[in-house]
């Protein structure tokens, strides 16, 4: 039985690259590193990082990978100081702040931040599309 998701794993088109965004730009804790396998966590949920095979990589936005965060406006400020390229805009939305940024292949990353008083009441977040 599925029972909770384990690893988020993005198809990337240059490591390197790819692995500088993620521990450099967005912080993120480095768990694991071998040629082929990156991974990023320091609890839960892990987000992993393997080489397309492909030359030719594909552009797919059909998926997004989501934060929750403790001080949007910070983050969104330094993420903007760090040039990345933000696919929405932050706003403020009815379920709380929030923005999407692009990783260096076009992966779409949903960055929020929900009011105080609402964030035991709600496991997550909905809303949180491109469109």
């Amino acid at each position: 039985m599925f029972s909770r998701i384990g690893a988020v794993i993005l198809l990337v088109s240059d490591m390197n690259r790819s692995v500088k965004f993620y521990r450099d730009v967005l912080k993120m804790p480095l768990r694991e590193r071998s040629k082929d396998w990156v991974e990023f966590s320091d609890r839960g949920t892990v987000i992993a990082l393997h080489p397309a095979k492909k030359k030719r990589f594909p552009k797919n936005n059909s998926m997004l990978v989501g934060f929750s965060v403790s001080d949007f406006d910070d983050v969104c400020s330094g993420l903007k100081k760090k040039k990345v390229k933000f696919a929405k805009k932050p706003k403020q939305e009815p379920f709380g702040k929030h923005a999407i940024i692009q990783d260096p292949d076009g992966h779409l990353i949903s960055i929020m931040q929900m009011p105080q008083e609402d964030t035991s009441q709600v496991p997550y977040y909905h809303g949180f599309a491109p469109a």
